[in-house]
């Protein structure tokens, strides 16, 4: 049976499931094609030609290499196929983005045959995803004296490649699609337990809002034609939680343009919008794509006469429409005037949205065009010698004489690359940075390793310092979605460059640690720049940005970011925390502190630099973690010398067990962040440079004071399912005592897991479970416990210190390496079950609670549907908390009381903290 065979077979499977004829990417199927295609009285010649010209992916893929090299015959006469003319081929091959179609080009263009050489050219002239070996042989020909190679570089210098494009429309007609009321989670765009199907982008379309959400927008396009579809979340956010790169492409493939006519199921330009606007990270991957996200403004806090601002009987603002974008209202959105009209009523300023950068990107088809197509005008100006005389939109650069910086702000002054030398940039400033340490998880892995093939890139720059593959997210069960997706990711990002969880090679034991904990560990030094694949990425080390797999694949590919300096909102603290109190408690107090201050939420958007700098880095994480959930760009922990000095021994301690394993590559990359390291806690020591501070006199966007006095109940954050204003409910916003409820609500489950916990959280629950042995005589579970600790490393600790034969005794179930689960878990004993290390129930991928369960979890997200799916009687909830508020509720089948949590944690080596100015000597957990 040959490869050709298979893929008809293949083809006949999908279209029973209503899907396309999947795109190829095996060159070896390729040259099958191209076989058929010769043979003229081949049967499958006709359908052959049809998957060369419109299903083989671009880039580097195997098959591009392969279409490329026909395609170059067919040029030179080497071969002879009526359908395909010598112009087409090269329209064909100026599609193909890069990698050995550039090759390709290169060849025609610097070869013997002037006409030949000419028309590539033309082609090269249109085309920006060149690397250091394309530009080095133009750079060769142009010295040698090659009149063409110098042609192909004036145009470069001048970037033609942009200059040329169309201008984004003037007018652009939408008509509106309500997709939710409230904050719309990236998981109703791209649901998290369809990850497994992202790199399939028509089959993962399938999964976007609902079979009736999906209907509506059919009807909507063919009721208006000549209008695009604006997805909006009304009274809400859009596209909360994670950058999600697939919820994009969802929107986009269902709303958006076709990149182009040969390469199917690649969309780009969606438009989408929100009453409060669009998440700091969705924003970034809607500009990936040329999108367009609006905030609409069009509900408003209700002012009294006194203009004070009126509250509802839950002391909630009263909101008031300021106009109706109900679903199929048509609009128009002005790009020149950057204003949304509805006809010629002017409804709001969209201005945000137009910025000269924004509007490059959507010219440009996305931002990657840009970012290379900068680098490439620069590299053809310097070997030209000819000044450059950029055609992109100048870099905004603020400077305020005499104002201090904030953290970020230093970290982005110490990174930037191709700013005004000497100039200091504050908040606004646009800026190019140095990207240290870049990670990919596994549910979006594949979608890296796509956009990198898209991109034509072959190897990581070697200017990022250290690169994780992660395998969390795929952990729990190794079912066959996951065992036909993850080892080819892992295969790519190895030879890429990446430091892979499991090694291709079978050598070393997998590792399926949870990749913020592994980021954590090997971000070492407090000046880096992370930008990693996951909305978590928030190391408690330097400055991280979560970001989608395209931003993620840039900055494999260039060890850039690109993004304006965000203003910061300091957090400090004041008071004394008390004995029964974990610091989960502290995050928790944080979000509902600071609402009450300010009434709005001022860490949307912005850098939260909190003031922890008594916490170790692994403790200091559970806060610069839930900044995804205060909807924070990202997180700055300032730390002092002494903690930060220990937080990179434990990290130097933790990439020297990750090179006992066998994990280094040959550019011994971990060996080279323990040298890092070592460089870094010399600094300190000697006083050269100490830990990283703000200047006194920066300036914050605001500052939030939390007060450890207030904080006397275990926090809760609560989905509030059930409230009457649907934009209320899955917000994170809504934090309650324990108290509230009364000691009686039921838990179906408890979850202790996922990156919001840490070695100390795995003491308390053996240490809980022995104190309670003690009193009562006997532990039983009044509702299943699930206890997934975060990475191995912890796990042979807590061996070490005994701490894992008493998690042991009390467990009904413990993970196998040797024989992982082959499918998910779907009924839950009242036991405890200690879980492989990873996500498990937090990511809703592969475990679930049962539906319509009240679960009690540690992890991160509460959005409708993640953990636990509602049931036909019952809503599920998904309601957050401390590790010891779980463990107990877990054993008691219920929220516990005060006196009875109070009981439940005496003597219990809680995680503590104390504000840095105190710096008392019991400031330091003991779990470490």
């Amino acid at each position: 049976m040959s490869l050709y065979t298979d893929y008809l077979n293949e083809i006949d499977t999908r279209k029973a499931e209503g899907l396309n004829p999947k795109p190829i990417e095996d060159g070896a199927l390729v040259n099958e094609i191209i076989s058929q295609i010769k043979d003229l009285k081949n049967e499958h010649r006709d359908g052959s030609l049809k998957f060369f010209i419109y299903n083989t992916l671009p880039g580097t893929t195997s098959a591009a290499g392969e279409k490329a090299k026909f395609l170059k015959e067919i040029i030179l006469g080497d071969s002879v196929v009526e359908e395909i003319s010598q112009s087409f081929a090269f329209e064909l091959l100026s599609h193909m983005k890069g990698g050995p179609s550039v090759e390709v080009l290169l060849d025609l263009a610097l070869g013997d045959d002037a006409s030949v050489a000419q028309q590539a050219a033309d082609v090269l002239k249109t085309q920006v995803f060149l690397y250091e070996a394309d530009t080095e042989r133009l750079k060769a020909a142009f010295t040698a004296g090659n009149a063409i190679a110098k042609d192909i570089l004036e145009s470069y210098a001048k970037a033609e490649f942009f200059t040329k494009l169309p201008e984004v429309e003037e007018e652009i007609k939408v008509v509106t699609y309500i997709a939710g009321e409230g904050d719309i989670s990236t998981d109703l765009l791209s649901p998290g337990n369809q990850a497994h199907s992202r790199s399939d982008r028509e089959l993962h379309g399938k999964c976007m809002i609902s079979e009736e959400g999906q209907a509506k927008i059919q009807e909507l396009q063919k009721a208006h034609p000549d209008a695009r579809v604006m997805l909006i979340a009304e009274k809400g956010t859009m596209g909360v939680g994670s950058s999600r790169m697939s919820g994009v492409n969802n929107v986009a493939l269902w709303t958006g343009k076709q990149a182009s006519p040969y390469v199917p199921f690649v969309n780009i330009a969606p438009i989408v919008a929100g009453t409060n606007g669009i998440s700091p990270i969705f924003l970034t991957t809607v500009g990936v794509t040329g999108g367009i996200g609006l905030d609409l403004k069009n509900w408003v806090k209700k002012q009294d006469a006194n203009g004070n601002t009126v509250l509802d009987e839950n002391g909630d603002p009263v909101l008031e429409q300021t106009y109706s974008v109900e679903t199929g209202k048509v609009l128009t959105i002005n790009s020149k005037t950057k204003k949304l009209y509805d006809d010629d009523k002017e409804l709001v300023d969209v201005s945000s949205a137009f910025t000269p950068q924004k509007v490059e990107f959507m010219k440009a088809g996305g931002s990657y065009a840009v970012v290379f197509g900068k680098k490439l005008q620069t590299f053809a100006s310097e070997t030209l010698g000819v000044d450059l005389k950029s055609a992109f939109a100048v870099s905004k650069e603020i400077s305020h004489e005499g104002q201090g910086l904030t953290a970020v702000e230093k970290i982005f002054n110490r990174n930037a690359v191709g700013t005004t030398p000497g100039a200091i940039l504050h908040g606004g400033s646009d800026v190019r940075v140095k990207v240290n340490i870049v990670g990919s998880q596994d549910t979006t892995g594949l979608m890296t390793s796509q956009e990198l093939e898209s991109m034509a890139a072959t190897v990581i720059s070697p200017t990022v310092d250290g690169a994780y593959q992660s395998g969390c997210h795929t952990a729990s069960v190794w079912d066959l979605k996951a065992q036909a997706n993850i080892p080819k990711l892992m295969k790519f990002m190895n030879k890429f460059g990446l430091i892979t969880a499991r090694d291709p090679k079978g050598v070393y034991h997998a590792m399926t640690d949870v990749i913020h904990k592994v980021l954590n560990d090997i971000t070492v030094d407090d000046w880096d720049i992370t930008i990693g694949g996951d909305s978590h990425t928030r190391m408690s080390k330097g400055v991280a940005f979560g970001a989608d797999s395209g931003t993620v694949a840039l900055a494999l590919a260039t060890g850039e970011a690109t993004m304006p300096i965000p203003e910061s909102v300091k957090v400090t603290f004041k008071g004394t925390m008390a004995d029964h109190m974990d610091f989960r408690d502290v995050v928790h107090a944080t979000q509902a502190q600071m609402l009450k201050q300010h009434g709005d939420n001022v860490f949307q958007g912005r850098i939260i630099e909190v003031h922890i700098g008594t916490l170790l880095a692994d403790q200091a994480f559970t806060f610069t973690d839930w900044t995804a959930e205060m909807k924070a760009k990202a997180s700055i922990c300032i730390s002092n010398d002494e903690t930060l000095i220990g937080s990179l021994e434990l990290a130097k301690s933790r990439i020297q067990i990750m090179i006992d394993k066998g994990m280094d590559n040959d550019a011994k990359v971990l060996a080279g962040l323990i040298a890092k390291a070592d460089k870094r806690i010399a600094e300190i020591k000697s006083g050269e440079k100490s830990a990283l501070t703000p200047d006194d006199n920066a300036k914050y966007f605001a500052e939030v004071v939390v007060d450890l006095d207030q904080i006397v109940e275990p926090m809760i954050a609560d989905p509030d399912v059930n409230n009457n204003d649907v934009s209320k409910r899955y917000t994170h916003d809504t934090i309650r005592p324990v108290s509230y409820y009364g000691g009686d609500k039921k838990v179906d489950l408890g979850f202790v897991g996922s990156c919001m916990v840490h070695k100390g959280d795995m003491k308390i629950v053996a240490q809980m479970l022995k104190n309670l042995e003690k009193d009562g005589g006997k532990v039983e579970f009044n509702a299943p416990l699930v206890v997934a600790a975060p990475t191995y490393n912890i796990i042979d600790e807590l061996k070490a210190e005994g701490d894992w034969e008493i998690l042991q005794k009390y467990s009904g179930f413990e993970f196998d390496d040797l024989m992982p689960k082959a499918k998910a878990r779907t009924e839950y004993e009242n036991i405890m079950y200690l879980e492989r290390p990873g996500c498990n129930l937090c990511m809703g991928n592969q475990e679930k609670a049962a539906k319509g369960d009240t679960v009690l979890a540690t992890s991160t997200r509460l959005f409708q549907g993640r953990v636990v799916e509602d049931s036909s009687e019952k809503k599920g909830e998904s309601l957050l908390a401390s590790t010891p508020v779980v463990v107990l509720s877990a054993i008691l089948g219920r929220t516990p009381n005060m006196d009875e949590y109070k009981a439940a944690v005496e003597g219990i080596d809680l995680t503590k903290f104390a504000p840095p100015l105190q710096k008392p000597a019991a400031a330091k957990s003991v779990h470490f």
